[in-house]
């Protein structure tokens, strides 16, 4: 089976709930969608938007001390995964998602 990715463009940068009332962090994170086969790229650039506009809530939801640890990272990115297919079965009829990979995660806060 031939996989095809799709890059959420650009990185999904947004704010995140700090521990400290003072400050908000923020991450920045390259998001690629790994899907069934390439026939399937035209859809999903089409629902970009909404996969992008998912994407950014479900960390601008997120906790700091889940930003911050690597098992924290995998739960968000389990959510990501299972909210995007979710919303791709809605829209389309198929979950078409296979994975989510972020390939950059960078935090700061």
């Amino acid at each position: 089976m031939a996989y095809a990715y799709f890059g959420l463009e650009p990185d999904i940068v947004t704010n995140y709930l700090s521990t400290s009332s003072r400050k908000l962090g923020y991450v920045r994170v390259t998001v690629e969608l790994m899907l069934e086969d390439e026939s399937q790229l035209e859809v999903v650039a089409h629902h970009s938007p909404l996969l992008r506009s998912t994407t950014i809530d479900i960390f601008g939801r997120q906790p700091e001390e889940k930003i911050k640890s690597l098992t924290g990272r995998e739960e968000i990115r389990q959510l990501c995964l299972q909210t995007l297919r979710e919303q791709m079965k809605r829209e389309t009829g198929s979950e078409i998602v296979k994975d989510v990979i972020f390939t950059k995660y960078l935090y700061q806060g």
